[in-house]
């Protein structure tokens, strides 16, 4: 589920690495909340999405390993925030059903 909505995400690969799964595989064994990493993706994704426009534009995502720095921050993060990111990307992108709780 979590490389599924990975890979859908803008700016990703096309399918997952070895590294992708493996990571995955660690996040499963952790036992790390679901919604954590869906709150993750989706601050990531806003911030990738919504950033000025005059700005470079960015390199493509090319590892599930670019969303780890996003998951240690977001521990620190107000539940609230997190819903409402969830929900503003799931406005952005409808068409990605990880977001949806």
């Amino acid at each position: 589920l979590v490389l599924e909505g990975y890979l859908a995400l803008p700016d990703t690969p096309n399918r997952s690495s070895r590294y992708d799964r493996s990571l995955a595989e660690s996040w499963f064994q952790q036992q790390l909340p679901l919604s954590q990493i869906r709150a993750a993706f989706a601050v990531a994704i806003l911030r990738r999405q919504l950033r000025n426009s005059s700005n470079p534009p960015l390199q493509p995502i090319r590892s599930l390993h670019y969303f780890v720095p996003v998951l240690e921050e977001i521990s620190q993060q107000n539940s609230r925030y997190l819903e409402y990111c969830c929900r503003r990307a799931l406005q952005l992108f409808p068409q990605i059903s990880f977001f949806k709780p």
